[in-house]
């Protein structure tokens, strides 16, 4: 169904086809239509972090910036689905057009810039969707935030979304917001995570349960970098790692239209990027961490790598765009296969 979806939704400008999919798959879902072109996909449970996946392909954060689709979704078979991007306040992202499709490379680039209605709005929308399955809460800070106080965002968007995630991911890796990454340095880092980590604590005793937190991280880092990540996740007892985001390397892709725009690369060009930084981080961690795999992958062995790298759960986006909900099936399978 997809593959003779997909020629239509490549006609239209890539943000318009976006929303447009997105309200097509909740009216499919609303009328009962799903389970007729969605994959159906074998129980192959992963504990990670705590949690029991029911299997370990998930959606990452960016296709569902609010959480307003998460019951369509989720009956496409996605072993949990991570939503957001989300910030204190709502905020426009940044101006159109800010989201470009390199077919020629099975690639996107995208520089929306957070945009968003702001945590309450999400949370609503959390509220009155009926999945009961693991979902995992993307939060940042506002555009407008300064670097030096972007820990206060992070903690108000934990304080407002704890109740509600399975997990909650910490976005420090954006490409799209001015100066974000520089929140992977070391001293930065270490303050930010010291800060994370005391309002989860405060916030598991208020609420009676630990929600775990995952850190989000580039796939433009160094060696010397990755390590130092390591020992700070490890220091400060961080629960999981989400690697990557989007890469601002234009390598392969520059000759091609669109190549040049400014954003963030996902899709077949990240690919080896990722899966080399997973299994340095897999390394320096040594076991301590659960590491999500997340970066180019649109067949089962790309997602097989993610894990033969040392991931222990991957996350799809770009795929879902040039593939469709078979992937989903694909990688399913060959995950439970190769155990």
């Amino acid at each position: 169904m997809y593959s003779l979806l997909n020629p239509l939704l490549f006609r239209l400008e890539p943000e318009t086809a976006h929303h447009a999919t997105l309200e097509a798959l909740n009216r499919a879902h609303r009328l009962g239509l799903l389970p007729l072109f969605a994959p159906r996909i074998a129980h192959d449970p992963r504990t990670v972090m705590g949690l029991t996946f029911p299997n370990p392909i998930g959606l990452a954060a960016g296709l569902d910036k609010d959480g307003a689709y998460i019951d369509a979704l989720a009956a496409l078979g996605f072993g949990f689905l991570e939503i957001g991007t989300v910030t204190p306040r709502p905020q426009p992202g940044n101006p159109r057009p800010r989201l470009f499709r390199l077919p020629e490379a099975r690639a996107i680039i995208n520089r929306m810039g957070f945009n968003n209605h702001g945590a309450d709005a999400l949370v609503e929308n959390v509220r009155h969707a009926k999945f009961k399955g693991i979902l995992g809460i993307n939060i940042g800070k506002n555009a407008d935030t300064p670097i030096e106080r972007a820990a206060e965002d992070y903690l108000v968007c934990l304080r407002k979304v704890y109740s509600h995630a399975s997990y909650v991911t910490v976005n420090i890796s954006s490409p799209n917001t001015k100066n974000l990454r520089q929140l992977q340095g070391g001293d930065e880092l270490a303050a930010l995570l010291a800060q994370l980590k005391e309002e989860q604590t405060r916030l598991a005793d208020l609420h009676g349960r630990q929600v775990p937190l995952a850190v989000k991280i580039a796939p433009d880092l160094e060696s010397a970098e990755i390590r130092q990540i390591a020992a700070l996740l490890i220091q400060h007892r961080i629960d999981g790692v989400i690697a990557t985001n989007t890469t601002l390397s234009r390598v392969g892709v520059m000759h091609m239209p669109h190549g040049k725009e400014a954003g963030g690369l996902s899709g077949a060009p990240v690919r080896d990027k990722s899966t080399s930084v997973i299994r340095e981080l897999a390394a320096a961690l040594n076991g301590a961490l659960p590491i999500i795999g997340v970066g180019g992958i649109l067949n089962a062995e790309d997602a097989l790598e993610k894990i033969q790298a040392g991931a222990s759960l991957v996350q799809i986006y770009t795929g879902m765009i040039y593939r469709g909900p078979e992937l989903i099936a694909e990688a399913a399978a060959a995950l439970r296969a190769a155990r």
